[in-house]
């Protein structure tokens, strides 16, 4: 049965807010983005692909995503430091969310044109 529409309890939309608290704000969808299309990546390669991030918000969002267990960040025992960010297996899960956010993006431009 679909879950959106057909609440009658307000406390039924509490498995709405957890996927929303790590999907939150411009940064986490767009760094999970990057992630997703690479297998590993630095946080200055991160910067780099984001150049309008701060690295304060790029530091907190990966945290973030860290403590959420979708983000792993690996840490090389080299001089100097060599820190890499992956998704890990269970982040992954978050692939069709994020497709179907990207499709809806699509067609709400499409819709907004046709206006």
């Amino acid at each position: 049965m679909n879950k959106v529409g057909n609440t009658k309890d307000i406390n039924e939309c509490s498995g709405m807010e957890k996927p929303m608290e790590i999907l939150v704000g411009k940064w986490k969808p767009i760094i999970l983005f990057h992630l997703l299309n690479n297998e590993k990546l630095r946080f200055s390669e991160l910067q780099k692909l984001e150049p309008s991030i701060t690295k304060k918000m790029l530091t907190q969002q990966l945290r973030d995503l860290e403590q959420q267990d979708i983000v792993h960040r690996e840490i090389y025992p080299v001089v100097p430091p060599k820190v890499e960010y992956s998704i890990t297996d269970y982040g992954k899960s978050i692939i069709p969310v994020l497709e179907s956010i990207i499709d809806w993006g699509e067609k709400h431009l499409e819709h907004l044109n046709k206006k």
